[in-house]
């Protein structure tokens, strides 16, 4: 990979600080590279809508608009093409492992040193995956996260959104208003999307989601089954 490449990475981060230190780290290291700054989950979405290639988005697990694995979730299946590296102050093997298994292409721990990230990012672009080394991701999911992720997988993007919505308490009228569709048309999501994740109210898919965007999996087959 040749340094003169030109690239355009999306930095999704709500602490400013991190943003700019994260937009030093790839500018100084790449001699041709567009990058767009976000700071909440909708900025990143308008960002993505607009069009254009983007090579690499760097994506913080926690920032408004969205918690723990759902962002990931969405973007994973709103933008199949495009990688994502998980930059996250939590770094334990669980959170990287569960990264790893809804499509991320790398995890960078915020504290890793900046020529580590440089790396890590040039290694990416490159095609390749990168996580830490000194973590092992070698502990299989149970029986139960496997048959809930493959759950998960059948959600349409916009399926993924609203399940999201749902779990910031949201109402159906609030949903169709941020989403611009009709209310009939959420009413059409939320009961496809008890359907695929075989619960029967509103509260159990809301309790799936919490504990899909916490990294704590449901236990009882109440919730997956």
């Amino acid at each position: 990979m040749s340094d003169s490449t030109p690239y355009r990475l999306v930095i999704a981060d709500d602490h400013p600080l991190f943003r700019g230190a994260l937009r030093e780290a790839v500018a100084n290291h790449f001699d041709r590279v567009d990058i767009a700054e976000a700071g909440t989950f909708d900025e990143v979405s308008k960002l993505l809508e607009r069009g254009g290639e983007v090579d690499l988005i760097l994506l913080d697990l926690t920032m408004p608009g969205v918690r723990g694995f759902s962002g990931l979730m969405y973007l994973r299946a709103q933008y199949p093409s495009v990688p994502i590296v998980v930059v996250s102050a939590n770094d334990d093997p669980a959170v990287i492992r569960r990264c790893m298994e809804f499509g991320a292409s790398g995890f960078i721990p915020k504290t890793l040193a900046v020529e580590a990230m440089r790396a890590a990012i040039a290694q990416v672009l490159a095609g390749e995956v990168w996580t830490p080394p000194d973590i092992d991701l070698t502990g299989g999911a149970d029986a139960e996260a496997m048959q809930l992720k493959s759950k998960l997988a059948t959600l349409t993007p916009q399926q993924v959104r609203v399940l999201m919505m749902l779990s910031e308490g949201l109402l159906n009228k609030q949903i169709a208003y941020e989403l611009s569709v009709s209310e009939a048309t959420v009413k059409a999501h939320v009961s496809a999307i008890l359907q695929k994740l075989g619960v029967e109210s509103r509260t159990q898919a809301v309790i799936a989601a919490a504990r899909i965007e916490s990294g704590q999996w449901p236990q009882g087959a109440s919730l997956i089954g």
